[in-house]
């Protein structure tokens, strides 16, 4: 007797196959239900794409070679912490903060290796065009260093001042070093300033290269998302502005300039700021740690102010979901007022409960976004959201100055957090994200001016009008709700 398979059935025999595979995979790796959820749904509902998708992007996977030089960096910065309790760095009166602060901060030393320092002056800055004159002018000034990595470098304005004094500084002898992500500055990569760089003396590497090969050795899609610049090892900079000029970067959106904000530190959290970057070069590069550090003149620098700060670095290399852990107990301890700025809104379950556990515990609960973003798919998962948020009490404005870009939460006027990281699950799982936590309340004062400053340019929703949007609207939404945990 003679059997004969139709090539159809073949494929859906095979798809059957892949479904099964993947879901056992997926059960077996034990990733959040929601994305799960979302992956065995792209899988089942796209007939082979889906699965292809998954093995290229559906696990925080990094390959075999990065692993093992994490590792090695890991070893070297338990050394140079070592080094930074004896001498003193990380003495913290805790007696003059909240009583909240400490926890906080065995918290990200338990789930982190994050150690708090004492000793630092911080200087917000939340002006784009005065934030790159100021980083060109420090610039000018080395005599050392600049050590410098962003997401995106994008040409134009007063990002190629900055451009200009790296290549000057190179030239006179400075030591310096550029890491760029491969993916967020892939135009960039392509045009000539790359080469201008190379030509002066820079050392420039880019961060997570993509490529076909590399697919199958480490995903793809996570991506370097830390804005850091170090400067002589005494100047650091950090927060949510790559190296861009607002006034020429996306122009064709419909969105206005992007808004940023930036913190100049000087003092003891300087070096924590080095390490990850220096960790991030050494895991592209295979260089050794320490003498990247020689190179660049990095000592132990003397305290500065009176700010205490705790620098978190996430990502996938890291474990325990340390940052993710670290917002949940600002909004948690929380007793009268939690303020947080960020341009996309896709928060997981826990963030989402945290919320609403402040509301209702009488905390006063402001949310700031931008009106549009950049992102179909972020900004209409990010609507569905909103609902349930407006009917637990917690307060959203939508900022109509441009798109906000700006990283931050404050609570009870004596906690920050301001960094990289977006209140959304890709900046929590899958980028490589850092973030400081201020403990002091005059740098709350000046974020809370900030924040006051952005609610003027905002509009507060309205939960009545918000819920009369058109059914097909919301559909939407709710569809691409579905793929949160993706975006």
């Amino acid at each position: 007797m003679e059997y004969y398979f139709s090539p159809l059935a073949i494929l859906a025999f095979l798809q059957v196959l892949l479904v099964i595979g993947i879901s056992i995979r997926v059960i077996m790796n034990r990733p959040p239900s929601g994305v799960a959820l979302a992956w065995l749904l792209i899988v089942s509902m796209i007939p082979y794409f889906g699965a292809a998708v998954y093995l290229l992007i559906g696990e925080r996977r990094l390959s075999p070679k990065r692993v093992a030089r994490l590792d090695k960096v890991r070893e070297d910065l338990k050394e140079i912490a070592e080094i930074t309790v004896a001498e003193g760095l990380t003495n913290v009166d805790w007696d003059k903060h909240c009583r909240n602060a400490r926890t906080m901060a065995t918290l990200g030393l338990n789930t982190a290796n994050a150690l708090t320092f004492g000793g630092n002056n911080l200087e917000l800055f939340s002006e784009t065009r005065s934030i790159l004159t100021r980083i060109r002018q420090d610039i000018d000034a080395a005599n050392t260093s600049v050590l410098m990595e962003f997401y995106i470098w994008h040409e134009g304005g007063l990002a190629d001042d900055v451009l200009n004094a790296l290549i000057s500084a190179a030239q006179r002898g400075v030591y310096c070093l550029v890491l760029i992500d491969a993916l967020g500055a892939s135009a960039w990569w392509k045009g000539a300033q790359p080469g201008r760089l190379k030509k002066a003396g820079v050392l420039l590497n880019s961060a997570l290269p993509v490529g076909l090969f590399r697919s199958l050795v480490g995903r793809t899609d996570l991506r370097l998302h830390r804005k850091i610049i170090i400067i002589d090892g005494e100047t650091a900079w950090t927060g949510s502005m790559n190296m861009v000029d607002p006034g020429f970067f996306k122009q064709d959106g419909n969105y206005g300039e992007w808004i940023d904000a930036m913190v100049r530190i000087r003092g003891t959290a300087l070096l924590p700021l080095a390490a990850i970057l220096g960790g991030d070069w050494v895991a592209e590069t295979g260089e050794n740690l320490r003498q990247m550090g020689r190179k660049a003149g990095i000592k132990l620098p003397a305290p500065c102010g009176d700010s205490d700060v705790q620098v978190v670095a996430s990502g996938p290399g890291s474990q325990g979901n340390s940052l993710l852990k670290m917002m949940q107990a600002m909004i948690n301890n929380a007793r009268k007022e939690v303020v947080i700025t960020t341009p996309y809104l896709v928060p997981d379950d826990s963030l989402l409960w945290a919320l609403r556990g402040a509301t209702g515990r009488g905390v006063r609960v402001k949310i700031i976004v931008p009106e549009t973003v950049d992102s179909f798919m972020t900004r209409h998962a990010s609507n569905s959201y909103l609902d349930g948020m407006l009917n637990h009490g917690i307060e959203i404005y939508l900022y109509r100055g441009g798109l906000l870009h700006t990283k931050s939460i404050m609570t009870d006027g004596s906690i920050s957090m301001f960094g990289t990281v977006n209140f959304d699950m890709r900046s929590l799982w899958l980028n490589h994200e850092v973030s400081l936590f201020v403990y002091d309340v005059s740098f709350a004062q000046q974020l809370g001016r900030l924040h006051s400053e952005y609610l003027r340019d905002s509009k507060r929703l309205d939960a009545e009008e918000w819920e009369n949007r058109h059914v097909v609207v919301k559909f939407l939404e709710n569809s691409m709700r579905l793929m949160s945990p993706l975006l």
